[in-house]
Formats: C-alpha cells, structure tokens, sequence
C-alpha cells in the first residue's frame, strides 16, 4: 500500500440505543471515541418489523387543512 494515502483505521466504541456498547475499528472519528447511535437493529421497523403508528393520517391534515373551501 502507498504510504499517508490511507484513512487512520483505529478503535472506537459504538453505543447502540437501549445503552449496550460494542467495540469496533473504524475510520470515523478518533482513537477510543464513542458513536452513540439513534437507529440501529433493535428499534428499526426494517428489522423489528413492526409499524409505528402515526399520530395524525395526511388525509385528516389535508381535510383540516382546506376542508374550509369545500373541496371533495
């Protein structure tokens, strides 16, 4: 490999969403630093497989919205 072309590969630590950690080498950040995730496996609908629910559906919002002017 060509010398000082390369990213620093080091270790950091990863802290997932319930409060675990693992150790991981990776190029982002610095030696011993901490990525604190906000979505990971254990909280994505794309592996937990479960919907969140929305609080309002668009089409009440749209209804509220312009409902006014008697659009149907």
């Amino acid at each position: 490999m060509k010398k000082n072309i390369h990213p620093d590969y080091h270790n950091i630590t990863v802290q997932m969403t319930d409060g675990s950690t693992f150790d991981t080498r990776s190029t982002w950040g610095k030696e011993g630093d901490v990525m604190k995730l906000d979505v990971d496996s254990k909280n994505h609908p794309a592996w937990t497989g479960k919907v969140q629910i929305q609080q309002k559906g668009r089409v009440a919002l749209f209804n509220k919205k312009y409902g006014k002017f008697g659009l149907k």
